[in-house]
């Protein structure tokens, strides 16, 4: 128990450290950061329910005023703004990670993290998003769909990262990626 408690906590503050590296802002308001692997990892390492866990602890620290968003931002107006769905799609997004991380415990590890990252990290948290983007912009989801399409080669290279770093963590110390327990 403690140990779950401990790994959430350490990847709710990846979450946020990962938010310290500069964005770059969209001419529509969604900066492109490096949180959303953080994202990816907490699925593909801790596995579903602990990783949604700490990206849930992520985003309640969040929406509670800490500024720890890319930007430094956090508080209520995050869920006015474009980036709602992919704030709240986090915990959501790293769930899906491990989970679909967890069901793939037939293939190698790198691949299963990786294709986890892709579905999880990117499908699942693509989905939250365009939803917040269109609502808050006005926008038809097709259109909000659009504007995402700037983020997906970064998004693959993340979820290859995510499966790399998986793959090596698994290789060091096998009984420390949970999503293979």
């Amino acid at each position: 128990m403690e140990r779950n408690l401990t790994m959430v906590a350490m990847f709710a503050a990846l979450i946020a450290v990962l938010g310290l590296i500069p964005p770059i802002t969209l001419a529509f308001g969604v900066p492109i950061t490096a949180q959303s692997l953080g994202v990816m990892l907490a699925g593909t390492v801790l596995g579903a329910k602990r990783g949604g866990l700490a990206a849930l602890l992520f985003l309640g620290l969040t929406l509670l005023g800490l500024p720890l968003l890319s930007g430094g931002r956090g508080g209520l107006g995050v869920l006015a703004s474009p980036t709602v769905g992919f704030a709240l799609g986090f915990p959501v997004a790293a769930f899906a990670t491990g989970f679909i991380t967890e069901r793939l415990s037939r293939l190698p590890v790198g691949l299963a993290a990786g294709a986890g990252a892709i579905l999880g990290g990117i499908g699942v948290l693509y989905l939250c998003g365009i939803t917040g983007m269109s609502l808050v912009l006005g926008r038809s989801w097709g259109e909000a769909a659009l504007l995402v399409t700037a983020f997906i080669p970064g998004d693959l290279i993340k979820a290859v990262l995510a499966g790399m770093l998986t793959l090596m963590l698994y290789r060091a110390r096998p009984r420390s990626v949970l999503s293979r327990a």
